[in-house]
């Protein structure tokens, strides 16, 4: 894992969403307030539980967020790629971190103190006020996931998990790659069934030439077609 303080890394900080339309002087305070690191695959970047309070923003690569049950069932909450952030509740509240986060890719990562973090909000009301939007949508995001869980059959939770993920992507006409997707197990997680069923589905959707799965790559090849589907059952 490598760390530096300043330096030519920062510039990734102008992409970071929370950061957008800031003036270039406001920019130019946060990258020196920050430091880099960079995360290999697989390594921790924070614990379930433990008691630091950093934020941390992705710059590239992809992490992901999850828990580690007592019984030992890894519940998956999402993938964070670049411009996203994390970290930021136990920055607010000082409560305990909510999830684990790990890197799913080499990653490079700008992270700054609690205090840091709640001086900039407090002198900057841009950033306050897109952090008031950020969480807007989280709370959108977990309403939608919660109906999903309480509404939804199995093979339905699975499409719209795949059209999430598509969604976080680069679409080119109807398709989207998704590179470094979620094992089936690890969408398994995230849907509350089990690894078999997405086996299943995941195959259905391939022979309707919805979906192709080669490696870690899944390719929607008809996002049109899986968000009908999707609609039929939510009415979205």
């Amino acid at each position: 894992m490598g760390l530096t303080r300043t330096g030519h890394s920062s510039q990734h900080l102008d992409a970071i969403a929370i950061f957008a339309g800031l003036p270039t002087a406001t920019l130019a305070k946060i990258r020196n307030r920050c430091t880099w690191r960079r995360y290999e695959p697989g390594e921790s970047i924070i614990e379930y539980s433990d008691s630091s309070n950093d934020v941390y923003f992705i710059a590239t690569g992809v992490v992901r967020a999850s828990i580690h049950s007592v019984d030992g069932k890894i519940v998956t909450f999402c993938d964070l790629r670049p411009s996203e952030m994390f970290g930021e509740i136990a920055a607010i509240d000082g409560g305990p971190r909510s999830t684990s986060i790990g890197a799913v890719t080499s990653c490079l990562i700008a992270s700054m103190s609690a205090a840091t973090f709640r001086e900039l909000l407090r002198s900057e009301p841009a950033l306050a006020q897109a952090l008031l939007e950020y969480f807007a949508r989280k709370v959108r995001n977990l309403t939608t996931r919660i109906y999903e869980f309480s509404a939804l059959a199995v093979n339905n939770r699975i499409q719209s998990e795949v059209l999430r993920l598509a969604s976080l992507v680069p679409r080119h006409g109807k398709t989207a790659h998704i590179d470094a997707a979620p094992t089936h197990a690890e969408i398994a997680s995230r849907t509350s069934t089990h690894r078999e069923a997405v086996t299943r589905e995941l195959n259905r959707l391939s022979r309707l030439g919805i979906i192709e799965q080669q490696g870690r790559t899944l390719t929607v090849k008809d996002i049109d077609r899986l968000t009908a589907l999707v609609h039929e059952v939510t009415g979205e």
